[in-house]
């Protein structure tokens, strides 16, 4: 007799584009994909080294000492339970669970729990608000949705109630710490595991081929699409990390982003350091006061930072060791910098100052990952993101029309190979335009790839704004500024920055009666937070202007306005240095 809640696996495969057959068995003939799921990849490294340190958690215990430190056989034990837990409740295989958590040792509880079932995480992030939670949970049809009480003064209670109340499938909201109010504290959901099987049916366990869990796409229009990773092909990725990076039993990983980004979670991130068996250190803040004496007492070798975040740590650093301070950097070995283009002076200045290597990756959640390699000459590293993974990773950079170009020459990046998806869970329209009829990813990037195959990123072709590695797509931000009763039109592009790579500005058009009395900038950044999106998408920059430049054919020119905005701040850095110097 089979489980009823096998529909909800029906309902994942239905969205879900397969590797081709050939592809398949040509990559598990190469070695690539060797069977293994992440739910007997723990209980595998529990069985080898039990009483090793897995999860280092400085800010989840209690009393003198708030450090929580879980073993491989606790880790996998409180994962067994969990499954039990989340299985008694009604959760199953194919099931999806929104999992929005801070750095917290629960993050691992509760994945890999979910794991063991066969229900599949759904990575939302910590920033995410009411437009992306409630899209997640409905496009999902997810069961559940699992949440802090409160973190950064945001109450995830009273957004989770609203989503559940919208949501009809949205059965069970989980709240790690703090009052749970009308949820369900997640302390009180793991069990026995021998409870985990009601009326005597058996879990199946899942297979290497099934979607374990669906991430997050950096989105050119609207809310993120939703990518399908399996266990094969996401192992395979996190054992080539490891391999490339150096990782071994011995490796410390301070997780200093948030623990469901891609990166974090995959490059090596936590998920790899756990393959090595090594150890992962959760790291609650981003910033040096928080991380460095963290790398100091934990003794750890490896972070993973986005370069506004590595350009703070570098000034940090300098400015400390001006004052005759100690880092406390000794024992970090190796700084992966990614989700954005590093640029090649801040790259130059890892080494001297903060006295370990750098590790430039370039990535996408949708499968390729490109690393330097750790004995790359200096010279690589500083001015190129890497090359890929694995030898079955295919790369090509062609033009407009598709056609190859030589290297040396800058073009769009297409891939395919055995980590990188053939299509986005159950979005038939994108997947036409996303990939080529023979499964080659479009990424979207501007490339040129050099001699040695290692890539050069020169930017992006989609309309898509970099703002320090956090995706922010234009259409969405445009959408709700023309919600608001003053706006006709709006166009949403990047500008540079020297700290972010790019930032955000909004042109808006006004409409006929507003424009005697516009409202001001700060008005339209409140009113498109208050729609309840992310920070990070609220645009940076209000530009109001009487119309767009528009193309041949009538279609706003975006390269007019990004222009614009970069000539715009060129003249103020210039006005602003030339009446600094007139005034000395």
């Amino acid at each position: 007799m089979t489980d009823p809640r096998d529909d909800a696996m029906a309902e994942v495969l239905a969205g879900f584009a397969p590797y081709p057959a050939e592809f398949a068995a040509r990559y598990r003939a190469a070695g690539h994909w060797r069977g293994e799921t992440f739910g007997s990849m723990l209980r595998e490294r529990a069985a080898a080294h039990p009483d090793r340190i897995a999860i280092v958690d400085p800010a989840g215990g209690a009393g003198d000492d708030p450090t929580r430190r879980w073993t491989y056989a606790e880790l996998d034990r409180r994962a067994d339970r969990m499954a039990a837990g989340l299985r008694a409740r009604g959760i199953g295989r194919g099931d999806r669970v929104v999992v929005q958590l801070p750095n917290v040792a629960e993050f691992f509880e509760v994945v890999f729990g979910l794991f063991r079932i066969g229900a599949l995480p759904v990575f939302a992030l910590p920033a995410h608000r009411y437009t992306e939670i409630s899209y997640f949970c409905a496009f999902t049809g997810a069961v559940g949705y699992v949440i802090p009480a409160v973190e950064g003064g945001f109450d995830h209670r009273e957004l989770a109630s609203r989503v559940r109340a919208e949501t009809p499938t949205l059965r069970h909201v989980l709240v790690v710490g703090g009052d749970a109010g009308e949820h369900t504290p997640l302390a009180d959901v793991p069990l026995d595991p021998s409870g985990a099987a009601p009326s005597g049916s058996r879990v199946p366990e899942p297979q290497p081929g099934d979607v374990a869990f669906l991430q997050l796409s950096g989105g050119s229009t609207g809310v993120p699409k939703l990518i399908p990773r399996t266990h094969d092909d996401y192992i395979y990725s996190l054992r080539g990390s490891v391999e490339l990076c150096g990782q071994d039993a011995r490796s410390v990983h301070l997780v200093v982003l948030p623990a469901a980004h891609n990166f974090p979670l995959s490059s090596p991130g936590s998920l790899g350091t756990l393959y090595a068996g090594g150890r992962v250190v959760l790291c609650p803040q981003p910033s040096p006061e928080t991380a460095f004496p963290l790398i100091e007492r934990e003794g750890v070798t490896v972070t993973g930072l986005v370069p506004p975040l590595a350009l703070l740590w570098l000034e940090a650093a300098e400015r400390r060791r001006s004052a005759g301070e100690d880092l406390g950097l000794e024992t970090l070995e190796v700084l992966l910098v990614g989700g954005a283009k590093f640029s090649e002076e801040a790259a130059r200045r890892v080494r001297p100052v903060l006295g370990c290597t750098l590790q430039q990756v370039f990535g996408m959640a949708e499968g390729l990952v490109n690393y330097t390699r750790l004995d790359d000459p200096e010279e690589v590293i500083v001015t190129t993101q890497g090359r890929p993974i694995s030898p079955d990773d295919e790369v090509r950079v062609v033009d407009d029309e598709d056609r190859d170009l030589p290297d040396g020459t800058t073009g769009h990046l297409l891939t395919r190979g055995p980590y990188t998806i053939r299509g986005y869970w159950n979005a038939p329209e994108h997947n036409v335009n996303s990939f080529t009829p023979d499964g080659f990813y479009r990424t979207g990037d501007l490339v040129r790839r050099t001699a040695t195959g290692h890539l050069v990123v020169e930017g992006r072709a989609k309309d898509q704004i970099n703002r320090g590695g956090e995706k922010v797509a234009a259409e969405e931000i445009e959408n709700h500024l023309l919600a608001h009763p003053a706006v006709h039109d709006a166009a949403v592009v990047s500008m540079p920055d020297p700290y972010l790579g790019e930032r955000t500005c909004a042109y808006v058009v006004l409409r006929e009666e507003h424009r005697a009395r516009p409202p001001k900038p700060v008005e339209l950044k409140r009113f498109v937070r208050g729609r309840g999106l992310a920070d990070f998408k609220v645009p940076d920059r209000v530009e109001f202007v009487d119309a767009f430049p528009a193309t041949g054919i009538g279609k706003v020119s975006k390269k007019d306005l990004r222009a614009a905005i970069a000539a715009s701040l060129s003249s103020s850095v210039t006005s602003s240095v030339t009446s600094s110097l007139s005034s000395s």
